[in-house]
Protein backbone atom coordinates (compact mmCIF):
# COMPACT_ATOMS: atom_id res chain seq x y z
CA UNK A 1 0.00 0.00 0.00
CA UNK A 2 1.36 3.34 -0.95
CA UNK A 3 0.88 6.01 1.72
CA UNK A 4 1.34 9.86 1.36
CA UNK A 5 4.53 9.57 2.33
CA UNK A 6 6.00 7.55 -0.96
CA UNK A 7 6.50 9.99 -3.37
CA UNK A 8 7.64 7.30 -5.65
CA UNK A 9 7.06 8.32 -9.07
CA UNK A 10 6.71 5.18 -11.74
CA UNK A 11 8.52 5.28 -15.02
CA UNK A 12 6.54 4.91 -18.79
CA UNK A 13 7.48 1.49 -18.75
CA UNK A 14 6.18 0.46 -15.17
CA UNK A 15 2.78 2.65 -15.59
CA UNK A 16 2.00 0.33 -18.54
CA UNK A 17 1.42 -2.34 -16.16
CA UNK A 18 -0.38 -0.12 -13.82
CA UNK A 19 -4.65 -1.06 -14.22
CA UNK A 20 -7.57 0.61 -12.30
CA UNK A 21 -11.33 -1.21 -12.51
CA UNK A 22 -14.34 1.21 -12.00
CA UNK A 23 -16.48 0.03 -9.56
CA UNK A 24 -18.64 -1.30 -12.26
CA UNK A 25 -15.99 -3.70 -13.58
CA UNK A 26 -15.39 -4.65 -10.13
CA UNK A 27 -18.46 -5.74 -9.18
CA UNK A 28 -19.24 -7.35 -12.69
CA UNK A 29 -16.17 -9.40 -12.06
CA UNK A 30 -17.25 -10.84 -8.64
CA UNK A 31 -21.30 -10.81 -9.65
CA UNK A 32 -21.80 -11.68 -13.16
CA UNK A 33 -18.02 -12.85 -14.82
CA UNK A 34 -18.07 -12.13 -18.09
CA UNK A 35 -15.39 -9.63 -19.95
CA UNK A 36 -14.80 -7.61 -16.62
CA UNK A 37 -13.53 -11.41 -15.33
CA UNK A 38 -11.92 -11.89 -18.15
CA UNK A 39 -10.18 -8.71 -18.14
CA UNK A 40 -9.14 -8.81 -14.21
CA UNK A 41 -7.98 -12.46 -14.35
CA UNK A 42 -5.56 -10.94 -17.27
CA UNK A 43 -4.38 -8.49 -14.37
CA UNK A 44 -4.33 -10.80 -11.48
CA UNK A 45 -2.47 -13.82 -13.47
CA UNK A 46 0.81 -11.33 -13.93
CA UNK A 47 2.61 -10.28 -10.62
CA UNK A 48 3.98 -7.03 -12.84
CA UNK A 49 0.60 -5.79 -13.67
CA UNK A 50 -0.60 -3.78 -10.67
CA UNK A 51 -4.50 -3.87 -9.75
CA UNK A 52 -4.78 -0.02 -8.33
CA UNK A 53 -7.16 1.37 -6.27
CA UNK A 54 -8.45 4.05 -3.27
CA UNK A 55 -11.10 3.93 -0.05
CA UNK A 56 -13.86 5.70 -2.03
CA UNK A 57 -13.56 3.38 -5.22
CA UNK A 58 -14.07 0.39 -3.45
CA UNK A 59 -16.52 1.31 -1.17
CA UNK A 60 -18.78 2.25 -4.42
CA UNK A 61 -17.81 -0.67 -5.34
CA UNK A 62 -18.76 -2.46 -2.03
CA UNK A 63 -21.94 -0.36 -2.24
CA UNK A 64 -22.92 -2.32 -5.32
CA UNK A 65 -22.47 -5.37 -4.38
CA UNK A 66 -24.40 -5.06 -1.21
CA UNK A 67 -27.28 -3.92 -3.05
CA UNK A 68 -27.21 -6.27 -5.40
CA UNK A 69 -26.07 -9.33 -3.40
CA UNK A 70 -25.83 -8.91 0.59
CA UNK A 71 -24.01 -6.83 3.15
CA UNK A 72 -22.06 -9.64 4.48
CA UNK A 73 -20.32 -10.61 0.68
CA UNK A 74 -19.84 -7.17 0.10
CA UNK A 75 -17.52 -6.32 3.24
CA UNK A 76 -15.92 -9.73 2.78
CA UNK A 77 -15.14 -8.66 -0.97
CA UNK A 78 -13.86 -5.67 -0.36
CA UNK A 79 -11.18 -6.78 2.40
CA UNK A 80 -9.99 -9.45 0.04
CA UNK A 81 -10.06 -7.11 -2.78
CA UNK A 82 -8.02 -4.56 -0.55
CA UNK A 83 -5.44 -7.09 0.15
CA UNK A 84 -5.06 -7.80 -3.57
CA UNK A 85 -4.74 -4.14 -4.81
CA UNK A 86 -2.14 -1.40 -4.35
CA UNK A 87 -4.12 0.96 -2.55
CA UNK A 88 -3.53 4.92 -3.08
CA UNK A 89 -5.42 7.88 -1.44
CA UNK A 90 -7.24 11.11 -3.54
CA UNK A 91 -9.03 14.20 -2.56
CA UNK A 92 -12.70 13.62 -1.41
CA UNK A 93 -15.39 14.48 -4.42
CA UNK A 94 -12.95 13.35 -7.41
CA UNK A 95 -13.97 10.77 -9.77
CA UNK A 96 -12.77 7.53 -7.87
CA UNK A 97 -11.31 5.65 -10.99
CA UNK A 98 -10.42 8.84 -12.43
CA UNK A 99 -8.48 10.23 -9.13
CA UNK A 100 -7.54 6.78 -8.85
CA UNK A 101 -5.46 6.26 -11.77
CA UNK A 102 -4.32 9.79 -11.26
CA UNK A 103 -2.54 9.29 -7.79
CA UNK A 104 -1.59 5.93 -8.47
CA UNK A 105 -0.02 6.42 -12.19
CA UNK A 106 -2.47 4.05 -13.88
CA UNK A 107 -2.40 4.09 -17.55
CA UNK A 108 -5.50 1.85 -18.40
CA UNK A 109 -8.92 2.63 -16.62
CA UNK A 110 -11.73 0.04 -17.31
CA UNK A 111 -14.94 0.65 -17.31
CA UNK A 112 -18.61 0.49 -18.40
CA UNK A 113 -19.30 4.17 -18.11
CA UNK A 114 -19.80 5.04 -21.99
CA UNK A 115 -19.44 8.79 -21.08
CA UNK A 116 -15.66 7.83 -19.83
CA UNK A 117 -15.11 6.10 -22.98
CA UNK A 118 -15.94 8.71 -25.51
CA UNK A 119 -13.85 10.44 -27.55
CA UNK A 120 -14.37 13.66 -25.82
CA UNK A 121 -13.97 12.70 -22.63
CA UNK A 122 -10.76 10.37 -23.28
CA UNK A 123 -9.43 14.24 -24.87
CA UNK A 124 -10.61 15.98 -21.50
CA UNK A 125 -8.96 13.03 -19.43
CA UNK A 126 -5.45 13.35 -21.26
CA UNK A 127 -5.39 16.56 -20.53
CA UNK A 128 -4.92 15.79 -16.43
CA UNK A 129 -3.62 11.98 -16.85
CA UNK A 130 -2.23 10.30 -19.18
CA UNK A 131 -4.53 7.13 -19.23
CA UNK A 132 -7.23 5.23 -21.11
CA UNK A 133 -10.53 4.30 -20.20
CA UNK A 134 -11.71 0.73 -21.93
CA UNK A 135 -14.46 -1.25 -22.22
CA UNK A 136 -13.43 -4.64 -19.83
CA UNK A 137 -13.85 -6.84 -23.55
CA UNK A 138 -12.06 -4.39 -25.08
CA UNK A 139 -9.04 -4.57 -22.71
CA UNK A 140 -9.11 -8.30 -22.31
CA UNK A 141 -8.90 -8.64 -26.29
CA UNK A 142 -6.38 -6.05 -26.79
CA UNK A 143 -4.08 -6.39 -23.82
CA UNK A 144 -1.20 -8.32 -25.46
CA UNK A 145 0.68 -10.00 -21.92
CA UNK A 146 3.79 -10.60 -23.82
CA UNK A 147 3.90 -7.42 -25.26
CA UNK A 148 3.71 -5.90 -22.30
CA UNK A 149 5.72 -7.62 -20.80
CA UNK A 150 8.69 -6.96 -22.71
CA UNK A 151 8.09 -2.98 -21.97
CA UNK A 152 6.90 -3.41 -18.39
CA UNK A 153 9.77 -5.71 -17.41
CA UNK A 154 11.85 -6.64 -20.38
CA UNK A 155 13.34 -9.66 -21.48
CA UNK A 156 10.80 -12.89 -22.70
CA UNK A 157 7.38 -13.09 -21.71
CA UNK A 158 7.48 -16.45 -19.37
CA UNK A 159 3.88 -16.55 -19.17
CA UNK A 160 0.93 -15.61 -15.85
CA UNK A 161 2.83 -16.68 -12.67
CA UNK A 162 -0.04 -16.54 -10.69
CA UNK A 163 -3.92 -18.14 -10.24
CA UNK A 164 -6.01 -15.40 -11.19
CA UNK A 165 -8.07 -17.15 -8.86
CA UNK A 166 -6.22 -17.99 -5.28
Amino acid sequence: MRDESDDREYGADERFGRVVADADVLAADLLVGGGAREALDVVRSHSWVTLVASDPLLDDAAAVVRSLADAGLARDWRERCAALCELVDHPPGDHPALATAFRGEAVHVLSFDESLRSAKAGASIRERVETSVKHPDAFARLFDPDDAHEVVVGGPYPGPDRDPRA
